[in-house]
């Protein structure tokens, strides 16, 4: 709930040097030099500074990353990174654990145990309703991670970025000083197949020396773990997995459907209807540089 993250939180309106800490009073929060925020019916709270961007996922995307994500097609991606984040917290102590850029809530919601807490960011308003009710210890903010996050230095255990922008400065910043980022960036054979049948966007050529690059000086690499596997997909799946990103900016609804690619081809050779997709991705983990 908000109520558990609020004391993490600055008000976004302040000066960053010496931003005013947020509080609670009935369904709003404020600030000692005045500003407020609504909490949202649903739970959640915006504190963007500006409107919400044009690039910010829609409700249909978001309602398609739901869909897709609770197939548990990703579900091996979750265990992983669930896994790296409570290496964090072998001590028993509970874990303050943040989620930049959260979508749904699905990975963050898979990495909450016992009394741990959550803070779920992202740009979007329809992303952020669905994460405030992944879990009853998340609490749900609108925010920008390349604007910098609307949170106090050093009161994060563990910080996660999957699929998603990273603000390196912001997150060391954020982190406590034995913390650790959990970035999930794609592998360049990652959806391959569906990639080439349905003419997808493609991956960034060398993603993973720009990721290192932009790291360097606030996050250290700790370790990096690939992970590979395949799963089947029926079209519909697909379609989800198409429209919950950036594709569905770029694509037609029918044309995320398999059996409507290009010559009627299909990724594999499974059944019409049912496609076998390759994923493929690294989990890094990241310490304060």
């Amino acid at each position: 709930m908000l109520a558990d993250v609020v004391e993490l939180l600055h008000c976004p309106q302040c000066p960053r040097a010496d931003a005013a800490g947020l509080v609670l009073e009935g369904r709003t929060l404020r600030c000692p030099r005045g500003h407020s925020f609504d909490i949202a019916r649903q739970g959640y709270v915006n504190l963007l500074a500006g409107g919400v961007p044009r690039h910010a996922d829609t409700a249909a995307m978001v309602a398609a990353r739901d869909r897709f994500l609770g197939t548990g097609a990703y579900g091996p991606v979750r265990d992983a990174v669930r896994s790296a984040a409570r290496r964090t917290g072998d001590t028993g102590t509970p874990l303050t654990i943040l989620e930049a850029g959260a979508g749904t809530g699905y990975y963050l919601a898979g990495c909450l145990a016992d009394d741990d807490r959550g803070l779920a960011l992202d740009i979007s308003p329809a992303a952020v309703r669905r994460a405030a009710r992944a879990h009853p210890r998340i609490g749900a903010v609108v925010a920008d991670t390349w604007a910098g996050l609307p949170v106090r230095g050093g009161v994060v255990d563990v910080l996660l970025a999957v699929f998603a922008p990273r603000n390196p400065a912001e997150f060391a910043r954020v982190l406590v000083p034995q913390g650790r980022a959990l970035v999930v960036t794609p592998l360049p054979e990652h959806l391959a197949g569906l990639r080439s049948a349905l003419h997808l966007l493609d991956i960034e050529q060398d993603k993973e020396s720009h990721l290192l690059d932009r790291m360097a000086g606030h996050l250290d690499l700790v370790a990096s773990t690939d992970l590979r596997f395949t799963v089947r997909l029926s079209a519909d799946t697909v379609a989800d997995l198409v429209g919950m990103g950036p594709n569905a900016f770029h694509s037609r609804p029918d044309a995320a459907r398999p059996e409507t690619a290009e010559n009627g081809a299909t990724p594999t050779d499974e059944p019409p209807g049912e496609v076998e997709v390759e994923v493929a991705v690294r989990l890094w983990e990241f310490a304060r540089a």
